[in-house]
């Protein structure tokens, strides 16, 4: 298979969920949607150990609540099904049976421990979902199915494109492989939004290790996206390691734990940017990397206020070098900053240094900003720490598609 070394890791050539030892995918249209695939699976053919993330919206949808109770307990996955269109989310008692009930359906059919099946839906909140069609979808799930693509596409609602990533690398002289799929376009913003995302690996991983450094790595990747400011009632991200790469048991004083964590942060790095240019109307990402502060906590807090600006993302989207905005969003981050040595670059042209402003030509800086991809770099000159934040410009389209999101 085709790679892109980078380097000890290698970026597999159209890399997906199913690329690791003993992992199934697949996706089937069930009825929830009109024509498009609404139903889907992943399966490990061993029980893997699990860990999840999950949104701080205080109002968690039933398919969340019996996850995260699953992985509590178990602390192992076989099976995760997920359905898109209706997300079961304020749905009362009956939401959470229902949630159950197809816990238990999935677990008869791929005749495993239901505690060993992991639930996930997305999708309008506030209906109830209609159980027929759920057992349609259900009968339909086959172990065997190797159909990462159908997979990815069952679980999209308003996005316009699948997500999905895989990395390799070497672990005690074993190839080790790490895969992800992701969903997500709208009610998008830090700490978790209306995002799936569901990783694979075939590396053997301790579970409390696993669970650990999955809040770590969400916080570098899923954390630092915005589209809109809205967070969801369902997101999630969800691992499952299944060891079937027969590497020694990785944890924090493995040789190789780092480079592991590394390959596994590629992996979500590359999901969340994704997301983040796929947002709802979207027609670019936008990356705001803030560097030279004095803690990392400060450098994420800026570029997360500068990247969830509505004004600024309206500007990027209209080509316009209003970088006041930007000094808008870093004033009101509750950041502490010394004007006098802030600088702004603005797709490699810069605006702001040491707190002057810089004479620039107008049609650079709309040419540069006229690109599917916007850099915007901010230097506070006050420490050693930098973090990046991945968003979109704010267009019309957003509000036509969220104006008729229930019609």
């Amino acid at each position: 298979m085709e790679t892109t070394a980078v380097k000890e890791i290698s970026i597999l050539k159209d890399g997906h969920v199913t690329s690791p030892i003993g992992f199934y995918a697949g996706g089937v249209h069930c009825g929830l949607r009109r024509k498009k695939l609404d139903f889907g699976w992943i399966y490990s053919d061993t029980p893997a150990n699990a860990a999840g993330v999950y949104t701080q919206n205080t109002f968690q949808a039933a398919p969340l609540l019996v996850t995260k109770h699953t992985i509590e307990h178990s602390k192992q996955l076989q099976s995760i099904i997920v359905n898109s269109a209706n997300a079961n989310s304020f749905t009362g008692k009956q939401g959470y049976e229902d949630a159950l009930l197809m816990q238990k359906l999935a677990a008869n059919q791929l005749n495993i421990e239901q505690h060993h099946v992991a639930v996930a839906s997305t999708g309008i909140i506030g209906e109830r979902l209609p159980m027929g069609k759920i057992r349609n979808g259900i009968k339909q799930i086959s172990p065997t199915q190797v159909d990462a693509k159908s997979f990815e596409k069952s679980i999209l609602t308003t996005d316009t494109t699948t997500k999905h990533v895989a990395v390799q690398l070497e672990i005690d002289g074993k190839q080790v492989t790490i895969g992800g799929a992701a969903k997500g376009s709208g009610m998008i913003h830090p700490n978790m939004a209306t995002m799936l995302s569901f990783i694979t690996t075939d590396a053997n991983v301790n579970q409390n290790s696993l669970q650990q450094a999955l809040r770590s790595i969400t916080d570098q990747s899923y954390n630092q996206i915005t589209v809109d400011g809205d967070s969801s009632t369902n997101d999630m991200v969800l691992i499952l390691a299944n060891g079937r790469a027969e590497n020694k048991e990785l944890n924090e004083n493995h040789p190789d734990w780092s480079v592991f964590k590394d390959a596994w942060n590629i992996v979500a790095i590359e999901l969340a940017k994704m997301i983040a240019r796929d947002g709802e109307g979207a027609t670019k990402l936008i990356e705001v990397v803030a560097k030279g502060a004095s803690t990392i906590q400060q450098a994420s807090q800026i570029a997360k206020a500068v990247i969830s600006s509505n004004l600024v993302k309206t500007a990027i989207y209209g080509n316009d070098a209003n970088w006041g905005r930007i000094i808008g969003a870093i004033g009101y981050s509750g950041v502490p900053v010394d004007a006098s040595k802030l600088s702004i670059v603005i797709g490699g042209i810069e605006v702001v240094n040491n707190g002057e402003p810089i004479v620039f030509d107008e049609e650079d800086c709309k040419h540069a900003l006229n690109q599917e991809r916007v850099n915007i770099v901010i230097d506070l000159q006050n420490g050693m720490h930098t973090a990046t934040a991945w968003g979109c410009d704010l267009t019309y389209e957003y509000i036509k598609i969220n104006a008729s999101y229930r019609t």
